[in-house]
């Protein structure tokens, strides 16, 4: 990765300017992918969305917590990469504890204000990811991986 710039700060530039993540999530054998808004934390060893409980995301989470989120950011060129690079998280999903509720509920309003009514009704369900790896994506035979364990 000579010149360029490593996983970890592609990860941390991504998702600081990117508020939105394609989530993709499976269930009895059928992929299912949808856009959803993003909140990091714990130094991106978290990111945090929140669903209504009706949707299929909501059923496939319960059922099989395993999950990844794409995010692409064009805006990434002005960091000296040759081409767009595309980031993926992968890790584990579970509703929140109640004991973290209010914080993470706070930071997510504080991220998107715009969703104040969803994230507040009665049938909205926040999940917190716990993420095992990031795959970076640059191009066909350029794809780095940052493990959080490591």
């Amino acid at each position: 990765m000579s010149n360029l710039i490593s996983v970890k700060e592609y990860v941390a530039f991504a998702l600081q300017t990117n508020d939105l993540g394609v989530l993709a999530t499976e269930g009895d054998g059928q992929p299912h992918a949808s856009l959803v808004a993003i909140t990091p934390m714990d130094n991106f060893e978290h990111l945090i969305f929140a669903t209504y409980r009706n949707t299929l995301k909501y059923k496939n989470l319960i059922k099989n917590g395993k999950l990844a989120i794409l995010f692409e950011n064009r805006s990434a060129l002005s960091l000296s990469q040759p081409d767009i690079a595309v980031l993926t998280a992968f890790g584990y999903a579970k509703e929140i504890d109640i004991a973290i509720y209010d914080k993470v509920l706070q930071a997510h309003l504080l991220r998107h204000p715009e969703l104040e009514s969803f994230l507040l009704s009665d049938d909205c369900c926040i999940f917190q990811v716990k993420v095992n790896a990031y795959q970076m994506v640059r191009g066909i035979d350029d794809i780095n991986w940052w493990n959080i364990t490591e």
